[in-house]
C-alpha cells in the first residue's frame, strides 16, 4: 500500500488510510502523458489532486524531465509579462537544478530575461530546453486556478497553446505534456464567486480528463483488508467498507478521515477500549459524530462557498427540506458551481447532494442557523432528559411532545407555511435531543415533496421515521406499507410515521398499528 495520503494539501505518511491509486497513475501516464496530451485535473477541495500530482511526478521522473510548480501564493508573478517570464524562468531553473541537469543547459536557461519581449523569450527557452531532451519534458502546475482570472495568466495559456499547435504541425519543440490542477475548470475562466464565466479560454486544446479519482467500495475493502492483516480486529470488512462508501460516495478525504478517526480516536475511548470495539457499527457511528463536529478544511471551505454563493445555498436548502427536484443540467451555472465544489451530483437526471456526509453537515448547518431564538430548539433542549431513559432514546415520547408543540405554535399558521416547513420544524426539534450522542440522516432516495425518511442512530439504537404529507386514506395506507418495507430492509421491529394532515378534517393524535408482525407508531399533526 502506498504511504502517501493527502490530508491538508501535502503528502504525509499514513500507511493504512490511503487507497492504492497506482493503477490510476499508470492510466494517466498511458492515456495522457505518453500520447502528448495537455489536460487539467479539476476536482473539489481535498479530492486527491495533490496526491495524484505527487505520485505522477515520482513516476514520470523515471522517463521524463519533470517541472513541478505551484501557483499557490504566486500573485507577484502576474503583475506584468516581465515578472511572469522572469518568475517562471527562476522557478523552473530551481527544478532543473534539483534534477541535476547539465550546467551548460542550466546556464543557458537562466540567462537574463529580455525586457522588451519577455514572453517571446520564455517561449524560445522552452523550445531550446525541450530540444535538449528528446525523451520529453513535462510541465505540472498545481493550484493553477489561483490566478486564472488574470489577463497575464491568459497570455501564458496562449503561449502554451501556440507552441502546442506548432508542435502538432512539426514547426516547434515544446513540452511533451502539460498538467494543470485546481478546483476551477480554466476552460470556463472566471467561474469564481460573483463573476460571470468566460468561454474563450486559450486552454481549448486540452483533452478531457475522465479518470475517476474517487474510491469505489472495492478500493475501500482492499484498504481495510490490509489494515486487518496488521491489527486483527475481527471487523466485518465488507460491511464496514459498505458503510464508509454509503456515507462518502468514495470522496477521498472523507474515506481516509473516517478510517483515521476509527483507528486513532474511537479506539481507546471509554466506550471503545480497543480496536476490536471501534471497528463495529457503534464505533462507526461514533466516528461519524466526531467527523461532523470537528473543524476541518473541507467543511470550512464549504461554509465559505455557501456564503459566497447564496443562490447555491438556497438550492441546497430546497432540495434537503422541501424535496424540490431540480433537473440536472451541467450548463446551468449554479449547478455547474455545485458540481465543481463537489457538493452536488446527478442521480436519475436530478440534482442531489453528493454524499451523505455533506447532507448531514448541511442539515446541521442550516438548522443551527435557525436555533437562535427558536422555540422548538429551546423546548426540546429543556426536555431532553425526559426523552432519554437509562441511556435509551424514547422516540415515541419525542413524537408525542412534538405533536403538542406543533399544535401550539402552528395552529394559526397558513397551510402553505405548514406544508413547506413542517419537516424542517421536526428536524429542528429532533436535533438537540440526539445531539452529542447520536446521528441522523435523511434517506435521499425517498425524499420528495410528500415524503421524507429520517434514519436516527442513537447509542446502538436505530429508528426509522417516515415523514409524510396526508393525501387521503389510500395514499396513507401505501405509506404504512412503504415503512413496513424499510423495517424489513433495516431488520427493525418498530417504525415511526409522522404525518402532516392539512385536510379539513384533521386527524391529530397518536396511534399504533401492527402490520405483519411489525409495530408502527404513528403521530398525526
Amino acid at each position: 500500500m502506498p504511504k502517501e495520503f493527502h490530508v491538508t494539501g501535502t503528502c504525509i505518511p499514513e500507511k493504512h488510510y490511503m487507497v492504492d491509486v497506482s493503477g490510476r497513475v499508470k492510466r494517466i501516464v498511458a492515456d495522457y502523458i505518453e500520447k502528448g496530451k495537455y489536460f487539467t485535473i479539476n476536482r473539489a477541495r481535498q479530492y486527491g489532486k495533490t496526491t495524484i500530482m505527487y505520485l505522477l511526478e515520482r513516476q514520470l521522473k523515471e522517463s521524463y524531465v519533470v517541472l513541478s510548480l505551484s501557483f499557490e501564493s504566486a500573485d507577484e508573478l502576474f503583475t506584468s509579462f516581465y515578472t511572469l517570464a522572469a518568475g517562471l524562468i527562476r522557478r523552473i531553473g530551481r527544478e532543473l537544478s534539483a534534477q541535476g541537469v547539465e550546467k551548460a543547459v542550466l546556464d543557458r536557461w537562466s540567462r537574463p530575461v529580455s525586457e522588451g519581449f519577455p514572453m517571446e523569450d520564455l517561449g524560445e527557452r522552452i523550445s531550446e530546453l525541450c530540444r535538449q531532451y528528446d525523451g520529453g519534458v513535462v510541465l505540472m502546475i498545481d493550484e493553477v486556478d489561483k490566478s486564472s482570472d488574470n489577463q497575464i495568466f491568459l497570455s501564458f495559456l496562449g503561449l502554451l497553446r501556440a507552441k502546442y499547435l506548432a508542435r502538432e504541425s512539426g514547426k516547434d519543440d515544446t513540452f511533451q505534456s502539460v498538467i494543470l490542477a485546481g478546483v476551477y475548470d480554466i476552460k470556463n475562466l472566471k467561474l469564481h464567486e460573483g463573476t460571470e464565466p468566460k468561454y474563450n479560454s486559450p486552454w481549448n486544446i486540452a483533452a478531457d480528463f475522465r479518470i475517476d479519482l474517487g474510491f469505489q467500495a472495492d478500493d475501500i475493502e482492499r484498504m481495510l483488508s490490509e489494515y486487518e492483516a496488521d491489527y486483527h480486529t475481527g471487523m466485518d470488512i465488507r460491511q464496514i467498507g459498505r458503510w464508509i462508501f454509503e456515507y462518502t460516495e468514495g470522496y477521498p478525504y472523507m474515506v481516509s478521515r473516517m478510517c483515521k478517526l476509527l483507528d486513532e480516536r474511537v479506539a481507546g475511548a471509554e466506550a471503545f477500549p480497543d480496536k476490536k470495539d471501534a471497528w463495529t457499527g457503534e464505533g462507526f457511528q461514533e466516528a461519524i459524530r466526531l467527523f461532523l463536529k470537528e473543524p476541518n478544511m473541507l467543511f470550512d471551505d464549504m461554509v465559505k462557498k455557501l456564503q459566497d454563493n447564496p443562490d447555491l445555498k438556497t438550492m441546497l436548502s430546497d432540495i434537503l427540506f422541501r424535496g424540490t427536484r431540480y433537473t440536472f443540467e451541467v450548463n446551468n451555472r449554479l449547478i455547474d458551481i455545485g458540481v465543481m465544489f463537489g457538493f452536488v451530483a446527478e442521480r436519475d437526471n436530478a440534482v442531489v447532494v453528493a454524499n451523505r456526509i455533506f447532507e448531514m453537515k448541511l442539515y446541521n448547518l442550516f438548522l443551527s442557523e435557525e436555533e437562535m431564538g427558536s422555540r422548538s430548539f429551546c423546548d426540546a433542549t429543556e426536555m431532553r432528559s425526559q426523552f432519554v431513559v437509562r441511556g435509551m432514546l424514547q422516540m415515541k415520547m419525542v413524537l408525542e411532545k412534538f405533536c403538542q408543540y406543533y399544535g401550539e405554535i402552528c395552529g394559526e399558521r397558513e397551510e402553505r407555511f405548514l406544508e413547506e416547513d413542517g419537516r424542517r420544524l421536526f428536524l429542528l426539534y429532533l436535533r438537540p435531543i440526539i445531539n452529542g450522542s447520536g446521528n441522523y440522516y435523511v434517506e435521499a432516495q425517498t425524499r420528495d415533496r410528500t415524503r421524507t425518511d429520517v434514519i436516527v442512530d442513537y447509542r446502538g439504537q436505530r429508528f426509522i421515521i417516515e415523514l409524510k404529507l396526508w393525501r387521503g386514506d389510500a395514499y396513507h395506507e401505501r405509506g404504512e406499507r412503504q415503512l413496513f418495507g424499510y423495517l424489513e430492509h433495516y431488520q427493525e421491529d418498530t417504525g415511526y410515521l409522522l404525518s402532516f394532515d392539512f385536510s379539513k378534517r384533521k386527524r391529530r393524535g397518536m396511534k399504533e398499528i401492527v402490520l405483519e408482525g411489525k409495530r408502527i407508531v404513528e403521530a398525526v399533526v
